[in-house]
């Protein structure tokens, strides 16, 4: 079984965005080509995994009211847009800012944290360091090409 995640759509007209009354329209024609793949993947013996395929609609923080919740058929499942999808460790959420991916990040380092801590008199202090450096930092440092020109608030939480 081959797994096709639909991660993230980003589609631009003449002038750079859709009507909402143009999106239902939009939702129908993807949804037919989707199909298509779904009928050339049978045909050559694959099949699409749709229970891990995700949508995610983008558009600007003062736009995300407009953004259809309606369920999406893709082959013979219907499931609602994502607000956050994650592809490759990295999460991407529909206004694209990152926010999910460091709000993730940051509760991952601190559950590692917890854990160390459980093991801090049990070792030398330099191991100790050694591990919170390497677990911690390899957390933060994993995907940080696309925290560039992320805003201070959230750069701080990390």
């Amino acid at each position: 079984m081959v797994s096709v995640p639909i991660c993230m759509l980003m589609i631009r007209r003449h002038n750079g965005h859709f009507s909402p009354s143009a999106i239902l329209d939009l939702q129908q024609r993807l949804s037919a080509c989707v199909d298509e793949v779904h009928s050339w993947m049978q045909s050559n013996r694959l099949q699409l995994n749709t229970n891990t395929s995700e949508l995610l609609w983008c558009a600007t923080a003062r736009r995300q009211y407009q953004l259809p919740r309606c369920p999406f058929r893709i082959g013979p499942d219907t499931f609602i847009p994502s607000t956050a999808v994650r592809d490759l460790g990295i999460y991407i959420d529909s206004d694209l800012s990152i926010q999910t991916h460091v709000q993730r990040s940051v509760a991952g380092c601190f559950a590692v944290l917890c854990q160390l801590r459980s093991i801090r008199r049990s070792v030398p202090s330099s191991v100790y360091q050694s591990l919170a450096v390497a677990f911690v930092l390899s957390r933060l440092d994993y995907g940080n090409a696309t925290l560039a020109g992320l805003t201070a608030c959230l750069l701080n939480r990390l």
